[in-house]
């Protein structure tokens, strides 16, 4: 039995389009010619210091350790339903029952250190995530046996805690075929800690190595022996800027071939550069992500269903989108699918788009009967906690700015009170992981397949979480529990009947439209 997956990369930045692990515009012919070669210039969205971590199993990876050093064994398009592309396995296939999964990995790739890819360090790979619970971020439950050099097994275990009949485990396979990227067992099996390693002299199966690293940028130089042959560019460097204005100067300039930024009156700037071009792929939706749990340990009004409501009906996404996005979004979904893409497991048509408009009167009515007042400064107050909260973003992320600055103005409307903060990625970064935020200005990406059990586990369930103060290896960053969704999550994992599944991601997404742990703020971009 086989599926169809698809794959997902972490968003970078805060871009007009995401594409791949670099982005969308791009001056054309601008290769940069230096004494290295031909090198292609990338701006990835990163400002101030880069902190160095080519550690493929970290959540705070650099851009192109997933994909460009480090290989998975498919690779599947997020934009459409594809076949898959093999990368490092050529062949896979399921025993009658779901319990094992047999991988044929792909003959003649070598490591960049010249060492033999085999299914050894596939097995590797499983097993070290396997004992080490920290580095799970997926959930897998499998071990790992090889078979002979080109195939390996995946065992998953049979025991149900619930005494139910096992029904296979086709939904790990998303995971394990795209989302986990491959490493070498000849290096990684000397690492006393795998999880805080940073990699420093990360060595991949990919097109791209590491050549040189600074604070401010970092080289790749092409790979000669990749097994898919040698690259048509001799490397790849990725540079930090201050912000999106000099982003795009240094566009202009020619410093810089592919970027991902903002860029105001879009059509305008265009028109005026020629040799410069973009593709908009809007796979990504604009969020307001929430400490949400007080249980967990997080702290402020936004604790509060009540206040994470009303924040969603009061926003004004039409003017958000035309201020920020330069009206080159679509339609945002509160179940944080696609709904153009992944409409069939939305169940509920009033929760296909979230709205345009602001609805003050209803906002207002919710905090009214949350027993927030409306102070005599026009700031809602209850049980003397002012309706106050701080909300995060980039500094230099032009467009995230610009929302957090409008979002202020809207919700003061309906008496909450909004401070914006701009820290470094890094520390934008670590407040999610560890907890220590109220409101964060980020995005929500696809998951490895078209499923929603991809877009659902990782950032809902609760196994993915940890209390404040303690960094998540999850995406969980909401902090949100919810035995309910927990369940139905669950469930979704234990049956391969898409009907099924339909039923209880239909849970999830009720749940989700009440509890609001994370909102959609604007169109998708």
């Amino acid at each position: 039995m086989k599926q169809r997956v698809s794959r997902t990369l972490r968003k970078a930045a805060a871009a007009v389009a995401v594409l791949a692990s670099v982005v969308s515009m791009s001056a054309c012919g601008a290769n940069s010619a230096t004494s290295n070669g031909n090198i292609v210039s990338v701006f990835p969205g990163t400002t101030g210091t880069i902190n160095e971590n080519f550690n493929p199993f970290s959540p705070t990876a650099l851009a192109p350790t997933l994909g460009v050093i480090y290989e998975t064994l498919y690779w599947y398009n997020l934009a459409s339903e594809s076949d898959p592309t093999p990368m490092l396995a050529t062949d896979y296939e399921w025993n009658e029952d779901g319990s094992e999964l047999v991988i044929t990995t792909r003959e003649g790739v070598t490591w960049q250190d010249g060492e033999p890819f085999s299914a050894r360090d596939v097995a590797f790979t499983f097993n070290l995530i396997h004992d080490t619970p920290a580095l799970n971020a997926s959930g897998s439950a499998c071990t790992a046996e090889v078979i002979d050099d080109n195939h390996v097994r995946l065992v998953f275990p049979t025991d149900t805690d619930d005494g139910e009949p096992f029904t296979g485990a086709y939904m790990q396979e998303g995971g394990i075929l795209a989302g986990q990227a491959i490493v070498p067992e000849h290096l990684w099996k000397d690492i006393a800690d795998p999880v805080s390693y940073t990699n420093s002299d990360p060595v991949g199966t990919g097109a791209f190595k590491l050549s040189k690293f600074t604070s401010q940028s970092y080289m790749l130089e092409a790979y000669d022996g990749y097994w898919n042959g040698a690259p048509k560019i001799d490397g790849v460097r990725y540079i930090t800027l201050n912000d999106a204005s000099a982003a795009t100067s240094a566009l202009l300039a020619g410093e810089v071939d592919w970027m991902s930024a903002y860029i105001a009156n879009l059509d305008v700037f265009l028109e005026s550069n020629k040799d410069i071009d973009y593709a908009n792929t809007p796979r990504l939706t604009t969020v307001i992500m929430t400490c949400s749990n007080a249980d967990m340990g997080c702290a402020g009004p936004q604790t509060d269903p009540a206040v994470r409501q009303a924040i969603y009906y009061a926003m004004d996404r039409d003017q958000l989108n035309r201020l920020a996005g330069g009206g080159y979004g679509e339609v945002a979904s509160p179940t944080l699918l696609m709904s153009d893409r992944d409409g069939q497991w939305i169940t509920d048509k009033d929760l296909v788009s979230a709205p345009q408009d602001a609805n003050v009167e209803k906002a207002a009515e919710i905090l009214d009967e949350a027993g927030w007042v409306m102070g005599d400064d026009g700031v809602r107050e209850k049980d003397g906690e002012k309706l106050t909260m701080t909300i995060q973003t980039v500094a230099g992320w032009s467009d995230y700015i610009l929302i957090n600055d409008t979002l202020k103005q809207q919700l003061a409307k309906v008496g909450i009170e909004l401070e914006t903060t701009q820290t470094s990625w890094n520390e934008w970064n670590n407040n999610e992981t560890t907890g220590n935020y109220q409101l964060s200005l980020d995005s929500i990406g696809l998951g490895v397949t078209d499923d929603p059990y991809y877009t659902y586990s990782p950032r809902l369930y609760s196994e993915n979480t940890t209390e404040v103060g303690v960094t998540s290896s999850g995406q969980n960053y909401a902090r949100y529990v919810n035995a309910e969704v927990d369940e139905a999550i669950e469930n979704a994992a234990g049956t391969d009947d898409k009907e099924e599944r339909k039923a209880y991601y239909a849970i999830v997404q009720e749940r989700l439209i009440e509890d609001l742990p994370t909102s959609p703020s604007t169109s998708i971009r």
